[in-house]
């Protein structure tokens, strides 16, 4: 059984196009309107089950998500610049999305599972990820481009999205015990904090970064998010404040076509990882959630994600596909 230990993860995610499933707003597509969300107790027991540990000998002890939108994984590879960021780290060439459109891929990283079928907004009554970490004492935060604070519950549709903020890529503010909690929802912070929580040493164990509608891409285009990208993640990179011990995960949410035949650009970095390794093993977003609970000592929430594959060791190792 091999075990991962973490320091900081950064997953950068692109969604992809925006299919109809479903419509209107509700309070839950599974769960009972004004049901309380499951207790911590009922959530699946820590397990360190197909953990991962770096054998670089720098451990990873945070993990940062971002998220993007709107490309295959053959479309992102074209890229110059993606192009070459994967070949810096680690590249997971068969992950996968695990709906259309957007949001429930992002509530899926939450929750291991999709719970919604449409861009509305959602108020569920679902554990997750944060309850997880709660219960564990991990830190965590939401870094959302354009955010307007106040646990804003707006922004999910054109017509009551927040000028670039869109709350369908803030996945957080759809649980009822986070947006309704005003010690975890001050935990959702316009991404502007982000720079200070460095400098100061606090970033937290886990981060979720949602950059706005130009800059992930989806009111723009794949050049305008990987220019971005570069201009965000490099400083960040060289900054030891940052990168020492900070494993970075750059991927899509979503692509052009069916989920299941449509694999998504995803990319592995830090000291800690295997440069040049090539994993074809099949993740999900699933695998995602089920790598950073493992990584922290979470436990699962007993839903896709407690079976789901983490990431294998080997890239973080010698490397796979070698």
């Amino acid at each position: 059984m091999i075990r991962l230990v973490v320091v900081a993860t950064v997953v950068v995610i692109f969604t992809g196009l925006a299919v109809a499933c479903g419509s209107g707003r509700s309070s839950d597509d599974g769960a009972t309107a004004g049901a309380a969300a499951p207790s911590v107790a009922s959530i699946v027991p820590d397990s360190s089950e197909g953990a991962v540990t770096p054998q670089s000998g720098d451990a990873i002890r945070h993990i940062f998500t971002i998220v993007l939108e709107n490309e295959s994984g053959s479309a992102a590879i074209g890229d110059p610049y993606l192009a070459q960021l994967a070949a810096r780290g680690a590249r997971l060439t068969n992950y996968h999305g695990v709906a259309h459109p957007s949001q429930p891929n992002y509530i899926a990283m939450l929750a291991g599972d999709t719970l919604v079928s449409d861009d509305g907004n959602h108020n569920l009554d679902k554990s997750n990820l944060v309850d997880l970490l709660e219960s564990a004492h991990r830190s965590w935060k939401a870094y959302q481009e354009g955010y307007p604070g106040s646990c804003f519950a707006g922004g999910a549709s054109t017509s009551t999205q927040a000028g670039s903020y869109a709350r369908k890529h803030n996945p957080f503010i759809s649980f009822n015990d986070i947006r309704t909690d005003g010690a975890r929802c001050a935990n959702i912070v316009d991404a502007s904090h982000l720079d200070s929580d460095i400098e100061s040493g606090q970033l937290p164990e886990f981060s979720f970064y949602t950059p706005n509608l130009d800059n992930d891409g989806h009111d723009t285009s794949l050049a305008f998010a990987s220019k971005w990208l570069k201009g965000f993640i490099e400083p960040k990179l060289a900054d030891p404040k940052f990168g020492a011990g900070t494993l970075v995960v750059v991927t899509f949410d979503e692509g052009a076509g069916a989920p299941a035949n449509d694999a998504l650009y995803t990319v592995l970095l830090g000291p800690m990882v295997a440069a040049g390794s090539v994993d074809g093993t099949a993740y999900s977003h699933y695998s995602l959630l089920r790598t950073v609970e493992n990584a922290l000592g979470l436990g699962s929430l007993g839903r896709r994600d407690a079976t789901a594959a983490p990431f294998a060791a080997c890239n973080f190792g010698p490397g796979c596909g070698r």
